[in-house]
């Protein structure tokens, strides 16, 4: 019986609690399991879910429906959604990073004392990695896959919005996980999807190592609250395109339209457009009708409104929001320095982008820029595990503790020294 039968009813923290000590139990099976049983684990839950793609499909449909009656909006549905591409790519990326080198037991650095102790660190696992996320069933897959090829067990907390299609790919996770070898209990779902469980999800000290959120400010905010287990803050992406005076322009208009319209509610889409005075008048009459083509309201500072008079106005509030929708700021600035100026006031330290064939300007800017990730001459849109050769990933890190940037299968372990010996005793 999947676990997700037997604690659907659920209410309450001792029940949190006997669920954890079994994830936690789990966990410490899947450290000990060899790479290829935790690899041959991803296949089989590639090959189910592609298999069983229209049991999935079904569930996200009740999600979807649920969603709509209760008003949700367009680009969060969007979100929510999943489609028969989305799961190959799901099962794509699961092989994917069943194939990439196992992390566990990989040798950090070592070096040999004076004394002849041999020094080293080796890559393990965390242990119990808890993912706490609202509306998108395909970091379900995503994490579970990575906590899986890392050692760990996935302890994860969906939001009511996206259970029924998480329970469908968590029972396929679970029987893959079975059927390789490995406890049913090394993914885990907890169902009660009260605020109050939430609250219980994040104090679970001592059953949890590390909690990686995937929310909104709410969920960041309850999270930087409440919590007492140790996180790594997956945070807002108020992104910022810079078009430079030495950008070569058609290639700004393709990255900034990409990177603000290719997809609005995901955390690497552009937010604010920033363009150097010196091509405004030349770019921005360009940019808009291309934004404007592709579903986009602009709202512009008062040098944009000099340029493009219907535009709306923007104010401060406007710069600082994470609009996940087809809203962009957009402002015009005297040079680099101001362009980085405004990130470095604006930014929630998510990616930022500039579009320069200046060498010097593109280096001050990657200098400068305090983000998880800067970007020359590309979208922030490339700001993803896939993206980036991690076959997926479990969350971007804006903290600058143990992760920073997407969080792959090397960013969901720990490392432990080993020290060898010939009889030294310290005198």
């Amino acid at each position: 019986m999947t676990i997700w039968c037997l604690y659907a009813d659920l209410v309450g923290t001792p029940e949190l609690e006997q669920l954890a000590r079994r994830v936690q139990a789990a966990s410490r099976l899947v450290a000990r399991a060899p790479g290829p049983v935790r690899d041959e684990a991803l296949r089989m839950a590639a090959d189910l879910l592609e298999q069983e793609w229209a049991a999935v499909l079904e569930a996200n449909r009740d999600d979807l429906a649920r969603a709509e009656s209760a008003g949700m909006a367009a680009p969060v549905q969007d979100r929510l959604r999943l489609s028969e591409a989305r799961l190959a790519a799901m099962a794509a990326g699961l092989r994917t990073v069943a194939g990439l080198a196992d992390p566990v037991g990989e040798v950090v650095d070592g070096w040999v004392r004076p004394n002849g102790l041999r020094v080293s660190r080796l890559r393990v696992p965390l242990g119990v990695v808890g993912v706490i996320y609202e509306n998108r069933p395909n970091v379900t897959s995503d994490a579970a896959g990575l906590c899986l090829k890392a050692g760990n067990a996935a302890f994860l907390r969906g939001s009511d919005s996206a259970l029924a299609s998480n329970r469908a790919i968590v029972s396929v996770l679970r029987r893959a996980a079975a059927k390789a070898g490995l406890p049913e209990d090394a993914v885990a779902l907890v169902e009660d999807t009260s605020h109050e469980t939430a609250v219980a999800f994040m104090r679970l000290r001592g059953r949890i190592d590390c909690l990686i959120p995937r929310g909104g400010p709410a969920l960041i905010a309850s999270l930087l609250e409440h919590a007492t287990v140790p996180y790594v803050l997956d945070g807002d992406g108020n992104c910022h395109v810079y078009v430079d005076a030495a950008a070569d322009l058609a290639m700004a208009l393709d990255i900034v339209v990409n990177a603000k319209a290719h997809r609005f509610g995901v955390c690497n889409a552009a937010e604010t457009i920033l363009v150097h005075a010196g091509v405004a008048v030349e770019f921005l009459p360009a940019m808009e009708a291309a934004l404007v083509a592709a579903g986009v309201e602009l709202r512009g500072d008062a040098r944009v409104r000099a340029v493009l008079p219907g535009v709306g106005l923007a104010d401060e509030s406007d710069f600082a929001t994470e609009y996940l929708g087809p809203t962009v700021a957009v402002g015009v600035v005297d040079d680099l320095d101001g362009a980085i100026a405004h990130i470095v006031r604006f930014s929630s330290g998510h990616s930022e982008a500039i579009v320069t064939t200046d060498v010097r300007a593109a280096d001050r800017f990657v200098a400068e820029v305090d983000a998880a990730a800067v970007l020359v001459n590309a979208s922030t849109r490339f700001v993803d595990g896939e993206e980036l050769g991690l076959g997926a990933e479990v969350g971007i890190s804006t903290q600058k503790l143990h992760a920073r940037g997407p969080m792959g299968v090397r960013e969901l372990t720990s490392v432990k020294w080993v020290v060898r010996g010939d009889g030294q005793v310290r005198r």
